[in-house]
């Protein structure tokens, strides 16, 4: 659940029949950004309100898969939990924004606010309080209503009906007011959904009236993305007929509102009786771009038209999975999920290619450039779903080397454009080499050329690393953390040299990945932080956590000592062998759950010690087939999924955290999980789906069958692979995108057997392999 605040310190049958009318067309469009041969109705089984509670922190409002655009209300608190701009305990909007990220525990974006009103109290020229204030309304939750690619509402102040919809780089709003009411909108340049952040916040604003239907405008800031710009271009249905400013100053005779903090304007529109719609497009690179995306997606007034465009393309890219259960919260949970895995990326580029790169300078593309990468989250499972489905794996992954280009290293959270550094690794390098050596089209040479130094990097702990061998804890904060995820990236690295045939970068970088054992205290069996003089640090205690302070990030030894998804095997002879590592990892879920007061607030999801609400954790699970115990696994994920995963707004344990939280989910379902993210293996759990079909992005399919399957049922007893018996605990990738059918035999009681013998866990590069 990475990045908190603190870290910054730092239907109707008739319209179901235009749906599968307009599906193919949709197709053939480049609509679709998922693999799948229908765009089946599965759309109708997601929930985009589970997660908006607690502190999943979901984008609620209209968007398409993998969109510039996420239009959604924002409300008038602030805080952690409104990360997204909304949070299901908030029943107060203060306008509408164009973009939004979802699943964060950091605030940004939440741009471009539009909210209708009737007539309000202006605030005064001198009032120095936030002009939302003046203007805000409440909500019922029984008037809101939500599904991929739409959302709608009715403001209890003003009695406005608001619906929304979006293609992929534009927003289409319509205001429906009541009779006799002012029909206004406020346009708000200053409010977005930062808070609690030691940064400048807005930092220019621009809004020009073009014609009478027409405005364009900009707006800048520095608050998670330090040099965040945002262009948009608005067309009315109806003409301007009168303008204030409530905030800022204007220039050409009044045309012009301009700020540092924000424009805010209010325009005035008749009210006729009919609705008020607006389409805005939205472009990082210039309002010329805006208005270029907004010719480019949206040519008529026809909202309903936009939003089945719009859910067309949800069903079409969740088709990607045919997925059957006879448990039907499990269904939604699982499309819900699979929503929630294809809002980011999100599309960066314009219509005609151009992108802001990461050193502020605008650059042209033959393909789509993405941004929003949650990479210290999404690498373990995100990317290799991806892998699976996603037809736009290439273009992820050559936008990661297009920044390294531009910024001269390797992404590691990267947001519209900037380099927030945000958590530990470079965990870009796994998922861009994992992409090359399943396959997709990613340029060798560019691809080695940006990671072949890596070991060379200076920052956040890698020189000393260099150095020494090992991160001194008394030199720099969380370095048991940053230790073991640069051990990751460093067997990426090791795997893609070995795949070259460059034999000694390929040694040189796999003793690197090694490196996790430095901080292995086998006396106490945890890893520890270790000081300069090459001492432990003293008063050990792996309950311990303190937020931003100690050796671990958001977490503590218990969680952190498992983190070796790329040397399962290693780790087990640090322990001295199976009996004991098995030993310590069930001791893992059976401990005290307490922790420290100070400890981070992501620390959630607890079984034990084991806390699934953070991504550190989801791998270990899966660890017990390595030790010939499969039917653990098997106990632990159907807990977790019971217990951590509702159809509620509270429905997710910790934050959503672009996807990750929900691939787990998916991956869980599909009985299945991807330990190490960069060798394609996904060792067998419990799956929860009776009977899925997984449309490949080779165009093949992949069924999987779940036979006697319960929740009695847990157990796997035996496994078939395409008609023969299957005797490993695991699959590759490569056997998956052969297309086939997996069956498992499902039972009430563990097969001690299955699985018990295994010692023939490929180590190498198993995903060319046949």
């Amino acid at each position: 659940m990475k990045c908190s605040y603190l870290n910054i310190r730092r239907s109707t049958k008739s319209s179901l029949y235009f749906l599968l009318l307009l599906a193919p067309i949709i197709s053939l469009l480049g609509c679709k950004n998922q693999a799948g041969s229908t765009a089946d109705d599965n759309a109708r089984f997601v929930d985009p309100l589970i997660g908006s509670g607690g502190h999943g922190h979901v984008f609620v409002g209209a968007s398409v898969p993998h969109g510039m655009v996420q239009v959604g209300p924002n409300n008038l608190s602030k805080g952690w939990d409104w990360c997204s701009g909304y949070h299901d305990s908030d029943t107060t909007i203060i306008g509408f924004a164009q973009t939004h990220l979802s699943g964060t525990g950091i605030a940004d974006l939440g741009d471009v606010l539009f909210m209708p009103t009737g007539n309000f109290k202006q605030p005064s020229a001198t009032d120095t309080t936030r002009t939302a204030r003046f203007y805000y309304s409440t909500f019922n939750k029984k008037n809101q209503k939500v599904s991929p690619g739409y959302y709608s509402v009715n403001l209890n102040r003003y009695n406005i009906k608001v619906e929304l919809t979006a293609t992929e780089r534009c927003s289409f709003q319509t205001y429906s007011y009541p009779k006799d009411s002012a029909a206004n909108v406020v346009i708000n340049l200053a409010e977005s959904v930062q808070s609690l952040m030691a940064r400048k916040g807005t930092t220019g604003s621009s809004l020009t009236i073009i014609n009478d239907t027409t405005v364009a405008g900009f707006r800048s800031s520095d608050e998670w993305a330090r040099d965040h710009k945002v262009y948009f271009v608005s067309v009315f249905s109806k003409p301007i007929v009168s303008k204030s400013l409530l905030k800022g100053q204007t220039t050409d005779g009044g045309k012009t509102a301009t700020s540092t903090e924000g424009a805010v304007s209010l325009l005035s529109f008749k009210n006729d009786g009919k609705p008020l719609s607006i389409k805005t497009g939205i472009s990082y690179t210039s309002t010329d771009g805006a208005a270029l995306n907004l010719k480019s997606e949206i040519k008529s007034w026809d909202f309903a038209a936009i939003k089945n465009e719009a859910t067309s393309r949800w069903n079409s890219s969740l088709a990607s999975f045919n997925f059957k259960s006879k448990d039907s919260l499990t269904k939604v949970k699982f499309y819900t999920a699979l929503y929630h895995t294809q809002i980011s990326p999100s599309l960066f580029s314009d219509a005609d290619g151009k992108y802001r790169g990461a050193d502020g300078k605008v650059y042209s593309s033959n393909s789509n450039t993405y941004s929003v990468f949650s990479l210290w989250d999404t690498y373990r499972a995100v990317h290799p779903l991806y892998t699976l489905t996603d037809t736009a794996v290439s273009s992820y992954a050559n936008t990661l080397l297009q920044i390294n280009s531009q910024q001269k290293r390797m992404p590691v959270w990267h947001l519209a454009g900037n380099e927030t550094d945000c958590m530990v690794g470079v965990h870009s390098i796994p998922v861009v080499i994992d992409a090359y050596l399943k396959g997709f089209n990613i340029d060798k040479e560019k691809l080695w050329n940006a990671v072949k130094d890596f070991d060379q990097y200076d920052q956040n702990g890698l020189k000393a690393l260099r150095e020494r061998g090992y991160i001194p804890a008394d030199q720099e904060v969380w370095s048991v953390a940053k230790g073991l995820e640069y051990a990751i990236d460093y067997d990426a690295i090791a795997k893609l040299a070995k795949d070259l045939g460059y034999k000694a970068e390929a040694e040189k970088y796999a003793k690197l990945a090694k490196g996790y054992q430095q901080y292995f205290d086998k006396q106490s069996g945890f890893m520890r932080g270790k000081l300069a003089n090459g001492q432990w640090r003293a008063n050990f205690n792996p309950y311990h956590s303190l937020h931003l302070e100690d050796d671990y990030v958001e977490g503590n030894a218990w969680q952190y000592t498992w983190l070796v998804p790329q040397d399962v095997e290693g780790l087990v002879g640090l322990f001295g062998g199976k009996a004991p590592f098995t030993k310590k990892l069930d001791s893992l879920f059976t401990v005290s759950s307490a922790l420290n007061e100070g400890a981070s607030i992501d620390i959630t999801g607890m079984i034990g010690q084991f806390a699934h609400g953070n991504e550190p954790s989801h791998h270990i699970s899966y660890l017990y087939p390595f030790v010939g115990q499969q039917w653990k696994t098997a106990e632990k994920v159907r807990q977790v999924c019971n217990q951590f995963y509702k159809a509620s707004p509270d429905g997710l344990i910790g934050n959503e955290d672009c996807g990750q939280m929900s691939a787990w989910y998916i991956f869980s379902a599909l009985g299945f999980y991807p330990v190490n993210p960069v060798n394609g293996l996904f060792v067998f759990g419990s799956p929860l789906a009776d009977e899925v079909e997984i449309n490949l992005n080779n165009g093949k399919k992949f069924k999987i069958t779940a036979q006697y399957n319960s929740a009695k049922n847990k157990f796997i007893q035996s496994v078939k692979l395409n008609g023969k018996a299957y005797t490993k605990t695991y699959i590759k990738y490569q056997q998956i995108m052969e297309g086939g059918e997996l069956i498992y035999v499902m039972g009430s009681k563990p097969n001690y057997n299955y699985g018990k013998e295994k010692a023939d866990w490929p180590v190498s590069n198993p995903s060319k392999e046949n």
